[in-house]
């Protein structure tokens, strides 16, 4: 994530006004814009194996998956937010909105040295406060190491590290070896 556009606080009308024709993505953070910093091909290799393992695990059910285009909104101190995660997974049906979803199971970011701290920190917190969200996960592109944060487990982290390791996605009921997650680097 870069700086502010600007200082003036936006309305979500306009922001997601502004989304609409923007070349750019940017997230939302009650009232202010920011620009979000753009991928690399180890970022997008990674969002891509994670994205075809839990589409082909959904497959059929009642849960979807989103990639990288598709907001999570939420509202923190009474304030509005918008953020772009790289995957997200909803299974309920209230998540009826076609750019957005309210209410998420799962969220993942992958993080670079530009977004980890905001992944870690703001984010972190900023998730954790919606009710629906049942892990949160955050990988690193270099070394193969991954953190997963549970409602279920107080937001602990669990850390899972090496190719042979693998990752437990609990909210869906899935196992992927760190191998398939990171194949192809």
């Amino acid at each position: 994530m870069e700086t502010a556009l600007q200082t003036d606080l936006v309305t979500v009308a306009d922001y997601l006004a502004g989304e609409e024709t923007s070349d750019v993505r940017h997230e939302y953070l009650g009232g202010l814009v920011y620009a979000m910093a753009g991928e690399t091909r180890v970022h997008n290799t990674i969002a891509g194996n994670l994205y075809i393992a839990i589409r082909q695990h959904l497959r059929g059910g009642r849960c979807k998956l989103y990639m990288s285009d598709i907001r999570v909104n939420l509202n923190l101190r009474d304030d509005p937010y918008y953020y772009y995660p790289d995957l997200v997974v909803t299974c309920d049906p209230r998540d009826t909105d076609p750019r957005f979803v309210q209410h998420p199971k799962l969220l993942i970011e992958v993080m670079s040295p530009s977004t980890e701290r905001v992944d870690k920190r703001e984010k972190f917190f900023a998730y954790t406060t919606i009710e629906s969200l049942e892990e949160y996960v955050l990988i690193a592109q270099s070394p193969a190491e991954i953190a997963v944060y549970r409602r279920g487990e107080s937001w602990r982290a669990v850390r899972i590290t090496g190719l042979d390791a693998a990752l437990t996605l609990a909210s869906l009921n899935l196992n992927l070896p760190l191998s398939a997650v990171y194949e192809g680097l």
